[in-house]
C-alpha cells in the first residue's frame, strides 16, 4: 500500500484537487446550474442509491461487448498474421484495408439495424468492426518486423507449421499484436456506449441516456464516473495482462 501511494501519490493529489474544485464550485460558484452540475456529495449518493441498477447494466453492457471483442481478437489475430506471412496477398488486398479501416464503425449503424434481426447482434457486429481493424492490422505489421535473424534461426532448427507459427512468430510479433488489442478495447467501450444511448433497453450507456432524457444529471454523472471506472478497471488489468505476456520486453527494457 506504501509502495502503491508513492507511486501514485501525484495522480491522487491530482484527483483530490478536481473533486475540491468541483465542490466549491458547485456551492459557490452562482453561475453553474445546479441542475446540470450537482455537488459531489449528491452524485455520490446517486451512484450509491443506483449501485443495483448500474451494475445490472455492466452485465447487460459485457454480453454485448466480450463476444464481439473476443471474435475481433481471434479472427483480427488469425487473419493479419496470414496477410503478414503471404507477401502477394497482402499487396492486393493492403489497398482495400487502408481505405477501409479509417472508417468509424458507427457510419455502419443504418445497415446494421436495417440487416442484424436484433439490437444485440447489431450493437456486437458494430462493436467487432470497431475492434477488428486496429488488431488485424497490428499483427500485419508485427510479423512485418520481425527481424530475419529469428526466422532464419527458425529454419536451421527445422521450425515449419504450427510450430513456427507458435514459437516464432506469435511470439514475436505480440507486442504489435497487443498494442493493436489495447486500442481495440477502448474502441470497444466507446462503440459499446454509443449503441446503448440509441437502441438499448438496458446497459451502461442506456443508463445515462435515460437519465439525461428526464434531466436528472445526479444520475448522469454517477453514469459517466460508474463507466470511466469500469474502462479504468478493463485497461488496467489489460496493462497489467500485457507486461506479463511481454515480460521478455520488460527485461530488454531494464537491461537498458
Amino acid at each position: 500500500m506504501r509502495l502503491f501511494f508513492k507511486q501514485y501519490s501525484i495522480t491522487i493529489l491530482i484527483g483530490l484537487f478536481v473533486l475540491v474544485a468541483w465542490a466549491l464550485f458547485t456551492k459557490y460558484a452562482s453561475w453553474i446550474n445546479p441542475v446540470i452540475f450537482p455537488e459531489p456529495f449528491v452524485v455520490w449518493m446517486s451512484l450509491q442509491e443506483k449501485a443495483q441498477e448500474l451494475v445490472s447494466g455492466f452485465i447487460s453492457s459485457m454480453q454485448l461487448l466480450l463476444p464481439a471483442y473476443v471474435g475481433a481478437l481471434i479472427i483480427g489475430i488469425a487473419g493479419g498474421v496470414f496477410f503478414g506471412l503471404h507477401h502477394q496477398s497482402r499487396k492486393i488486398l493492403m489497398p482495400y484495408f487502408h481505405a477501409f479501416s479509417p472508417i468509424p464503425p458507427t457510419l455502419f449503424i443504418p445497415y446494421a439495424i436495417a440487416l442484424m434481426p436484433t439490437f444485440q447482434s447489431a450493437s456486437t457486429s458494430l462493436i467487432f468492426i470497431g475492434a477488428f481493424w486496429p488488431i488485424f492490422l497490428g499483427a500485419i505489421q508485427g510479423v512485418l518486423l520481425i527481424e530475419q535473424h529469428y526466422l532464419d534461426n527458425a529454419k536451421t532448427l527445422g521450425l515449419k507449421g504450427f510450430d513456427f507459427l507458435v514459437k516464432v512468430i506469435l511470439p514475436a510479433s505480440s507486442p504489435h499484436i497487443l498494442a493493436g488489442a489495447g486500442t481495440s478495447l477502448g474502441m470497444s467501450f466507446l462503440i459499446l456506449t454509443i449503441a446503448e444511448m440509441f437502441g438499448a433497453s438496458s446497459g451502461m450507456g442506456y443508463f445515462i441516456q435515460y437519465y439525461a432524457d428526464f434531466s436528472q444529471y445526479h444520475f448522469v454523472l454517477a453514469g459517466i464516473i460508474f463507466n470511466s471506472m469500469i474502462i479504468l478497471a478493463f485497461m488496467i488489468g489489460f496493462d497489467k495482462l500485457k507486461k506479463r505476456l511481454l515480460f521478455w520486453t520488460n527485461m530488454k527494457t531494464e537491461s537498458k
